[in-house]
């Protein structure tokens, strides 16, 4: 079946309508403490992925770039500090209502902050030289629709960077990666953020997304080309990237 994640929220079935609410409920509840709850689940490595991930990238000075499920602005501003112009994008307008406090904090007033699904982007053929999604790929109810909505936005030559969690390819890792994930990061959430089960959600949705090379497959379909992927921590996550023809 194309895009079987679309009937999981999780590990319970729900049809894609659903999905899509259901979603968007988890990050109204948890967009206050999403940055804080990053250092904690992941002992502060989401920084070094996100750098990483921005030096893959090598944005350029006038670079158009759209920053899709982007709302709390960590990849935005990474961005604009090479001197990209940025527009976020994001379904959840809480999530956006962080990223914007947070840049008018720092006193950048050029970001553009839109409030859209992955899925049906409000913008036109050919806009962007480059499209980013960071850990939210796996929360869009229909992946390929995203992807193909990617292609459709990107100029020819455009690129399409994801950094996303994805499959521990070494069982040794994996057992422990599971055990933290499955034991602890629910707990954390229930202490910190007082939501168990938003966190939940989000270590079931990693074991819903597809693995690397499948996703690689995907993007190809939705019409990329030159699509690769890099695994960061043995595959916990991994950057994957194509380019608009």
């Amino acid at each position: 079946m194309q895009n079987p994640e679309r009937e999981w929220f999780g590990t319970r079935k729900v049809s894609a309508r659903e999905k899509t609410d259901l979603v968007r409920g988890v990050f109204d509840s948890v967009a206050d403490k999403y940055d804080l709850m990053n250092d904690l689940m992941s002992g502060g490595r989401h920084r070094l992925w996100k750098d990483r991930f921005v030096r893959q990238i090598r944005p350029r000075p006038g670079m158009k770039c759209l920053d899709v499920a982007g709302g709390t602005g960590d990849i935005a501003f990474r961005l604009k500090r090479k001197g990209a112009q940025v527009t976020v994008s994001d379904i959840n307008e809480e999530m956006l209502r962080v990223g914007r406090d947070r840049a008018i904090d720092r006193g950048w007033l050029a970001l553009e902050w839109v409030p859209a699904n992955a899925e049906d982007l409000p913008f036109d053929d050919e806009s962007f030289d480059l499209y980013t999604i960071a850990f939210g790929l796996r929360n869009v109810t229909h992946i390929d629709k995203a992807l193909a909505e990617a292609a459709r936005v990107l100029k020819p030559g455009g690129k399409f960077f994801c950094l996303e969690f994805s499959r521990v390819e070494e069982p040794f890792i994996a057992k422990i990666y599971d055990a933290w994930s499955f034991n602890v990061i629910p707990r954390i959430g229930a202490a910190v953020a007082k939501d168990r089960e938003s966190y939940q959600y989000l270590v079931e949705s990693i074991r819903k997304f597809p693995p690397q090379k499948q996703l690689v497959r995907r993007m190809a379909a939705a019409g990329l080309s030159q699509c690769r992927y890099t695994n960061l921590d043995f595959g916990v996550v991994a950057i994957h990237q194509g380019v608009k023809v």
